[in-house]
């Protein structure tokens, strides 16, 4: 039944208005930074099967409104008023994406019903395993990456489980930080259930109901809309992260893109094989699962900045990937760097996206939101801190209309900065830098935004800092439409000096008193022809200290005088440098440029298929094998590689002779 579309808007407003006071009640209670500064939380209202119908968009992240819990709401029996259930384990009902995102969910009872859930995660600071905070590219299985937990009841009818908190506090860094934090998102849930019981009561139960179902195909419609005004057609792409493991090859990610009327479909096939290391994303063959998702949320988002942000969205998509790919991985593979994954995969949406719609997508954005985590000794109390310290984001890509935004990494824009003064008064350290960095970011009509970068000092032995999602230090966030390329993104020690050392992307450091760590994010591609960038916008970049002198030269051949533009010498530049050629769609950057002289589209192709023709725990260690063959001999082609390979490894199977049918979701678990 449909209902009335202005009762309609009324409860959205209100199931909104419900989400944005859950997170309130989270915000304002938590005891992690992370939590109520940094933002890395959510809280939802879902209907009676677990499907999410509303969520904040004040506070929190903004990967989950497609978010379903039914998986893992049904793996628990019996529910009963006052409970509330929980997990953080990424392979029992592919709710929680790695270890630390502990999920928690409460059912909302009307005369012995269960009528709606209230749930959310939150992010904790460390979850035990093998580093401090838990995450680390470097890790090669779940059982590394901390203490897990398979869907419970964590709440008895009002009652705390005690020998779970024992449990949880004996084996992670900083329990009284994780205690805290489920406490106020236990608190936030309660603060939904009674606002659902307020909408029950002011518009009767099957007003809600029908609501609530209404909400999610309303979402549905204006996802089916906005696909329905795209040209049908198939579009692809492909984007890197830099390594698939410490001191590895780059891992590519593919999207066949597919739109037909008003229905789409994301085929992954031509990605890489699931890893030897943490950047796995465990979605359970799920062909609406919200982390393939999160990028299309955001492109609707922007062709439609009104449209509902629930379940219903997903339901025009159909994704698929392969079981035992990086985006589709079996168990006990690591899956805590997700993150670092899902940003690329967010650019390979919107590089498919930019076909589609050149005239209405950016460019890319930085896709490296490092989040640092230090564990150190407090001198003044002896005793350990373990702290996030602040997200290093990078820039957005440029838009259609305007430069791109500075340092907010546009799809990484809700990770909130932490006050400087809060963090040096938490954790010991001393923060020597944190701005902006020039000359980061694509050229173009419109400019990508700018990188940020941090620098802070430690003062204590043996400061271990661990920063995550560290990327694109070798493949760059692309320009569009005649628009540059960005600049990378870097980590080192003691920038400057005799014992300066570079990390690459790797991802953990031990620091000593005095050391000083610097970071430095990516910045957001280009978008169009430089040269056509007004003269006086370069100077205005210029003087705001976003583009250096020497870089409006070579990139925008802007001449500048003491600050002022010569126009004489800057329109005698320009048209020296014109050349009348259609520039590519895309600008990739000179590294890839060169990755892919060897790695063709279709050598790459051929590569995907022979793996995937293999069990899966033979493909990451036969792509390992194949690269540095291929590296070592160019001229070698994929079929010679490999039986070069089988001859010093002949227990590899021949991939020609194996069932590369696929095992299904179940085979995941």
């Amino acid at each position: 039944m449909n209902m009335d579309k202005v009762v309609l808007r009324i409860l959205a407003n209100h199931s909104r208005a419900a989400a944005e006071n859950m997170a309130q009640t989270l915000f304002r209670t938590a005891h992690s930074a992370f939590v109520k500064e940094t933002q890395d939380f959510t809280v939802m209202l879902l209907d009676p099967e677990g499907r999410t119908f509303a969520v904040p968009l004040e506070l929190g992240a903004t990967w989950y409104p497609g978010l379903t819990y039914g998986r893992a709401i049904s793996m628990i029996d019996d529910y009963r008023p006052g409970d509330v259930a929980f997990t953080n384990d990424p392979y029992s009902g592919f709710l929680s994406t790695h270890a630390p995102d502990t999920h928690l969910w409460k059912p909302v009872f009307h005369e012995g019903e269960i009528v709606a859930w209230t749930a959310g995660h939150i992010h904790n600071t460390d979850m035990g395993g093998a580093v401090p905070a838990s995450l680390s590219r470097s890790l090669t299985e779940i059982h590394q990456e901390g203490l897990r937990f398979p869907p419970m009841k964590l709440v008895n009818e009002g009652v705390f489980d005690e020998s779970i908190l024992r449990i949880m506090s004996t084996n992670v860094r900083k329990p009284e930080l994780n205690l805290g934090d489920i406490k106020a998102l236990v608190g936030a849930l309660n603060t939904g259930e009674r606002k659902i019981r307020a909408m029950i009561e002011k518009f009767g139960i099957e007003t809600f109901r029908t609501g609530v179902s209404n909400l999610l195909d309303y979402a549905e419609t204006q996802a089916r809309t906005l696909l329905s005004e795209m040209p049908d057609g198939t579009w692809d792409f492909a984007d890197y992260t830099d390594e698939d493991s410490d001191a590895g090859n780059p891992c590519r990610l593919k999207v066949r893109l597919t739109i037909q009327g008003d229905e789409a479909e994301l085929d992954f096939t031509g990605s890489d094989p699931q890893l030897g290391s943490s950047l796995n994303v465990p979605t359970g063959s799920d062909p609406h699962h919200t982390l393939f998702l999160v990028g299309v949320y955001y492109v609707l988002s922007t062709l439609n900045p009104h449209i509902l942000l629930n379940q219903g969205l997903t339901r025009p998509f159909k994704c698929i990937a392969p079981v035992g790919t990086v985006l589709n991985p079996r168990h006990p593979a690591a899956v805590g760097m997700r993150s670092l994954t899902c940003a690329r995969l967010r650019s390979v949406l919107f590089g498919a996206f930019a076909q589609v719609l050149p005239e209405r997508m950016p460019a890319a954005p930085a896709g490296n939101n490092c989040i640092v985590n230090v564990m150190t000794t407090d001198e003044r109390s002896r005793r350990t801190v373990i702290a996030a310290v602040n997200p290093v984001v990078g820039g957005g890509g440029a838009m259609p209309h305007r430069d791109g935004s500075n340092g907010s990494g546009a799809d990484a824009a809700y990770l909130k900065n932490t006050p400087l003064e809060i963090t040096e008064l938490e954790t010991p350290i001393r923060f020597t830098r944190y701005g902006l960095l020039r000359d980061s970011s694509g050229a173009g009509r419109w400019r990508g935004g700018l990188a940020t970068e941090m620098a802070f000092r430690v003062f204590a032995p043996d400061t271990r800092i661990t920063a995550r999602n560290r990327d694109r230090h070798r493949f760059r966030p692309w320009g569009t439409l005649g628009g540059g390329a960005a600049g990378v993104s870097d980590m080192r020690v003691n920038r400057g000096t005799e014992g300066e050392r570079a990390f690459g992307a790797r991802d953990v450091a031990v620091l000593h008193p005095g050391d000083e760590l610097h970071i430095q994010s990516a910045g957001g591609g280009g978008r169009g022809d430089p040269l056509a960038r007004e003269p006086w916008r370069v100077a205005l970049d210029v003087r705001r200290g976003y583009v250096s002198a020497e870089a409006a030269q070579r990139d925008y051949a802007v001449v500048l005088q003491e600050g002022k533009v010569d126009e004489t010498a800057t329109e005698a530049l320009r048209a020296e440098r014109q050349t009348g050629a259609v520039p590519p769609f895309f600008d990739f950057g000179p590294e890839r440029r060169e990755f892919e002289s060897i790695w063709t589209e279709d050598h790459y192709a051929a590569l995907t298929h022979l793996l995937l023709c293999l069990p899966i725990h033979w493909r990451f260690f036969v792509k390992t094998e194949l690269f540095r063959q291929i590296s070592e001999h160019p001229e070698t082609d994929l079929d010679e590689a490999l039986a070069a390979i089988r001859l010093r490894y002949p227990q590899i199977p021949d991939p020609s002779a194996q069932d590369t049918s696929d095992p299904g979701p179940e085979a995941a678990t």
